[in-house]
């Protein structure tokens, strides 16, 4: 923003001009004050300033309304006088302009009324506030060798900080195991047992038939010794950034989330540094424990609400961690992965075999889907123990996820955050009725989960879990 040019015509000042010192540029001389023989008064402050052309060797008087020094204007020997209601003028015959705002190519102004160029900087397009700068940079004067600076996004409000730091700066107890595997994380494995052995077939047949027999069972050996990097800690990084869309957090997000981290797990034993803490850009209140390494937690969690509640929620997901049940199921998913997309390549050719039959006569397509159905009953008779494992996993790994869940709230609890678990658990509960209202509100009903649905879910519903944090909500008598 540049300066206000100056009024078309020249000010009518209260009283004379001062005796001797004609208006540089003006066409008739200012109006003259009254009793002008005298000299002008001395003020406080000063002399006045001296205008550009003025034969007097008095100093002028400020004007009315100066409340201090006046800024001073390229061209002028002192500074120009404040005006009542409004900015000063330009002056005709001046040597240069009055300085612009950044972006103009002119140098930026001293603002009045501060000690030196370390006054607050000006309003940038979208800023929130009065000398709000951007996050991360300096304010760009104009000439500067910088590059254009980006909009300004507002910071968000961060959440009271109301956790009980009891263990900052003292040593406590170290677990004998800083990650292992509870009965959940053994039962997940398990389950994916048999979809890992199809894996291994499909991985076999493509791997001997495509690259023949030396190098091929050396691609199998190569796939099966893969899931070791679900404990190597770049891959997981690598992993947790392009797969999940998770990030290194911010310095800003950092200095938060750490002594909130270290807190959690000093009360569990473990240190701190033994995972990586991640950020994901989400809305949503989640967080989130990813293989052998990573804590990941999202931004509305990171920033809208207390700490105490943030760190039951990452208690709970260093629950997850030292009960095995992050990598253990990385592992599984793995393993199991060949399979999985053999199955669903099978099940795509059977949707275009079906189309295509369609296409010619009913008869084709009974008879199509009746090869179908005995090649999957001869599956159940001659390998029942692959076919039936595969048919029930899916309903065991959510069974298994459940109650690894609960255990993770249970981990959360021992830890002394049971009450702000809860806190958290009410919130899931209250966003669920909110949408509900909202739905009834138009005219519409949510869909409700069915008992086929509710098998396969993962995550037990709010007050299951809240029922199994009540032995540790309970006051003592």
């Amino acid at each position: 923003m540049s300066q206000p040019p100056g009024p078309a015509h020249e000010p009518a000042y209260p009283g004379g001009p001062y005796p001797g010192s004609p208006y540089p540029g003006a066409a008739t001389p200012p109006p003259e004050y009254p009793a002008a023989a005298a000299p002008p008064p001395q003020y406080p402050g000063g002399p006045g300033p001296q205008y550009p052309g003025a034969g007097a060797a008095s100093a002028a008087p400020p004007y009315p309304g100066a409340g201090g020094p006046a800024p001073q204007y390229p061209g002028s020997a002192g500074p120009p006088p404040q005006y009542p209601g409004g900015p000063a003028p330009q002056y005709p015959g001046a040597a240069g302009a009055a300085p612009s705002y950044p972006g103009t190519g002119n140098p930026a102004p001293h603002y009045p009324g501060t000690p030196g160029p370390g006054g607050p900087a000006p309003q940038y397009p979208g800023a929130a506030g009065p000398g709000q700068q951007h996050p991360g940079a300096e304010p760009r004067f104009a000439g500067a060798q910088q590059a254009e600076a980006k909009p300004f996004v507002p910071r968000p409000a961060v959440a009271p900080d109301d956790l009980d730091y009891r263990h900052q700066g003292s040593r406590v107890h170290l677990s004998s195991h800083q990650r292992g595997a509870d009965a959940t994380a053994v039962g997940q494995l398990a389950t994916q047992i048999p979809g890992a052995l199809v894996s291994l077939a499909v991985v076999s047949a493509l791997a001997l038939g495509i690259c023949g027999t030396v190098l091929g069972w050396l691609v199998v050996v190569a796939w099966m010794a893969s899931g070791a990097l679900v404990f190597h800690r770049p891959t997981e990084l690598r992993f947790a950034w392009h797969v999940l869309k998770l990030r290194t957090p911010l310095a800003e997000e950092r200095a938060r989330l750490e002594p909130i981290w270290r807190e959690v797990t000093a009360r569990a034993g473990i240190e701190a540094d033994t995972y990586e803490l991640m950020v994901e850009n989400s809305e949503d209140l989640n967080a989130v424990a990813v293989a052998g390494h990573v804590v990941g937690v999202t931004t509305y969690s990171l920033n809208k609400i207390p700490s105490s509640n943030l760190a039951a929620v990452l208690a709970h997901e260093l629950g997850h961690h030292t009960g095995g049940h992050a990598w253990a199921g990385l592992l599984g998913y793995w393993y199991s992965l060949p399979g999985r997309l053999a199955w669903a390549f099978t099940r795509g050719m059977a949707r275009i075999a079906l189309a295509v039959a369609g296409v010619f006569s009913a008869a084709a397509t009974g008879l199509l889907i009746l090869f179908m159905g005995m090649f999957v009953v001869a599956g159940f008779l001659v390998a029942w123990y692959i076919t039936i494992p595969l048919v029930v996993a899916p309903y065991l790994l959510a069974w298994a996820g459940r109650l690894g869940e609960l255990r993770a709230d249970q981990q959360a609890a021992a830890l002394g955050f049971a009450p702000e678990m809860a806190e958290v658990l009410h919130h899931f509960q209250a966003e669920e009725d909110a949408a509900k209202a909202v739905a009834a509100g138009q005219g519409k009903k949510l869909q409700e989960p069915t008992g086929l649905a509710r098998l396969l879910s993962t995550h037990p519903d709010n007050y299951t879990r809240l029922r199994a944090l009540e032995p540790h909500l309970r006051l003592p008598r």
